[in-house]
């Protein structure tokens, strides 16, 4: 494949700003929020569009995660082109503090009845974008054809892209039976549920009883019968570097850079956010990837943010682990690239599990002088009462000159009382 000297770099700052390109002339909006499965949501996807959110109701990925603090999030990105659907609507405390440090356009926001809101847009006469296909919204309304989305977020697809990825297997689970599934023989090893969500559903088997566990879960999924697919991968060693390497493939097929971070991750793989440097924009090692899987994605169909997760070994090989064909955690991290530059800021961290003592209205008091100097940027947060205190969960980005200013900043402000 003759590569591109350099892609385009992103310009902007905002969602709407990547997705202006394709949305002129036309309606469209952005549901911001996944759906779910659990017996809180009024749409649940369980007949089509299986989304492995939890085995049990105990262990499903909870309502406000999904229809509060990461749509928000989202939506202080939004920008005031695109439309973006949210069924719970954000604190007047958060919406002004986005106005006033994020540029956000309140009137780009659609506050949608969570008990109708897929009904209402398929009998509207908007096209939707979503971060995964839905059940219950009608084929036709999605921007992106619903079966073709599917199959491109499952964890099956790295094969089909062409691109270079551990050595996996894929099962069907109702042509082969889980005790008959071979196994490598050497621990350690991943086996993947085909479209678990935000790390859900992916398992690194170190030894039998890690196996045992897996294949309970499995065996939940498909007595709820949201499970059809699996996926056994060969564990890649010897990792020095975990990035996330995002880009907007538009309608015609071009592709423009948005950026890379540096993943957070914990030791059993779950994220935690990411680290950004901004001034070190070349991308030049993930072309080829880039390339491979944007000709592929636009052959399919597709357009829009495509992320994926890529691990470096101590040879310096690329193997991609997952690809993620939708806005991704840390896009709004890749977004703030420009007015942090011209602030003189070069480093930023994306954590999605920050954590105050207190309302937000406090919070935004004693962090006043940081929000204002942007060290601190509160892209989600929701107060919540534990044991008769309140506190607020924060998705924020932590920004400095370098990593060492970054990491002095943080420290100030853990010791002012937000923690991880």
């Amino acid at each position: 494949m003759d590569l591109p000297d350099r892609f385009s770099e992103f310009q902007g700052s905002s969602l709407s700003d990547l997705f202006a390109q394709d949305i002129r002339g036309d309606r469209y909006c952005f549901i911001l929020n996944y759906p779910a499965t659990a017996k809180w949501a009024a749409y649940p996807n369980t007949q089509k569009y299986f989304i492995q959110d939890g085995s049990s109701e105990a262990t499903k990925t909870s309502f406000d995660k999904i229809c509060q603090k990461e749509p928000w999030k989202n939506l202080a990105v939004l920008g005031n082109q695109l439309p973006g659907v949210t069924i719970i609507e954000p604190p007047r405390l958060l919406v002004d503090y986005w106005r006033s440090h994020l540029d956000f356009e309140e009137n780009n926001s659609l506050i949608l009845d969570c008990a109708t809101y897929l009904d209402d847009l398929s009998g509207s006469d908007l096209q939707v974008i979503t971060l995964f296909p839905f059940d219950h919204l009608k084929p036709q309304k999605h921007a992106v054809n619903p079966d073709i989305h599917y199959r491109l977020l499952s964890k099956t697809t790295l094969a089909d892209a062409g691109v270079q990825c551990p050595q996996y297997s894929t099962y069907n689970l109702h042509e082969t039976a889980l005790t008959e599934i071979p196994l490598p023989e050497q621990f350690p090893y991943l086996i993947k549920t085909s479209h678990g969500l935000s790390g859900e559903g992916t398992y690194i088997i170190n030894n039998p009883s890690e196996l045992n566990y897996c294949f309970e879960e499995i065996k939940k999924y498909r007595h709820i019968h949201l499970l059809d697919t699996i996926i056994v991968s060969e564990f890649i060693k010897h990792i020095v570097q975990n990035y996330c390497v995002q880009f907007y493939l538009n309608k015609a097929g071009g592709i423009t850079l948005i950026g890379t971070t540096s993943q957070l991750v914990t030791p059993e793989g779950n994220y935690l956010g990411g680290l950004i440097r901004y001034r070190e924009m070349g991308m030049s090692k993930f072309f080829e990837m880039i390339a491979t899987l944007g000709q592929y994605a636009h052959q399919q169909g597709y357009f829009g943010v495509i992320g994926f997760d890529v691990l470096e070994d101590r040879d310096g090989q690329l193997y991609m682990i997952d690809a993620n064909f939708r806005v991704n955690g840390s896009t709004p991290l890749c977004l703030q690239r420009h007015s942090l530059l011209k602030l003189g800021k070069e480093v930023a961290k994306y954590s999605s599990d920050y954590r105050m003592e207190g309302t937000l209205d406090s919070i935004l008091t004693t962090f006043k002088a940081e929000l204002d100097r942007k060290d601190l940027i509160i892209l989600s947060a929701l107060e919540k009462v534990k044991y008769g205190k309140i506190y607020t969960d924060i998705y924020g980005i932590v920004s400095g000159e370098s990593l060492e200013h970054m990491q002095k900043i943080e420290q100030k402000l853990q010791h002012q009382g937000l923690h991880c």
